[in-house]
């Protein structure tokens, strides 16, 4: 009676699993064939390297600082010695905090990143989702994300015909 059950059982999910569609898109594939894209990294590029010398600049002074204190200390009073520890840890925690406003995990360039690669994301969604819709795919995964796709088959590869939806020849 047992043998029967998971036999029962093993060709019900045989045939379920049969019937299901599978594709596969190659995001990294789709989005280097999006001039958009392509701009909004560039955005990003440069004003990270915008913030990243701000950040550099006041490490720089911090630095400086903390070299002029060291040359000095043999003649500073102990009032001067502390002031000038003072002066060198706030420019250091400046430079901290400047750096985690901008490249911190809620930071200013997370919150750009978002606004400009969000509505990309959207329409890539939406791209594959109506794919999904129209050819009857159960599933659609990312090659290039998933490190568990060993083989994928370029015939159910449908990253053209995301490009074609989103209004990108190929």
């Amino acid at each position: 009676m047992k043998k029967i059950m998971i036999a029962a059982l093993l060709a019900i999910v045989a045939v379920t699993a049969q019937a299901q569609k599978f594709a596969l898109i190659d995001m990294e594939y789709i989005l280097k064939n999006i001039p958009a894209y392509e701009r909004a990294n560039e955005q990003l590029n440069q004003v990270s390297k915008k913030w990243q010398a701000e950040v550099e600049a006041l490490n720089t002074e911090a630095q400086t600082l903390y070299k002029n204190y060291q040359n000095e200390v043999v003649f500073l009073s102990q009032e001067q010695k502390k002031a000038k520890q003072e002066a060198i840890m706030q420019k250091e925690k400046e430079a901290s905090d400047l750096k985690k406003k901008y490249f911190g995990p809620e930071g200013e360039l997370f919150k750009k990143r978002e606004s400009l690669m969000t509505p990309i994301q959207d329409e890539i969604y939406n791209a594959v989702k109506d794919l999904s819709d129209q050819h009857g795919y159960s599933l659609v995964l990312d090659r290039a994300s998933d490190t568990g796709i060993i083989f994928g088959s370029p015939k159910i590869d449908i990253s053209n015909e995301v490009l074609s939806k989103l209004g990108y020849a190929n």
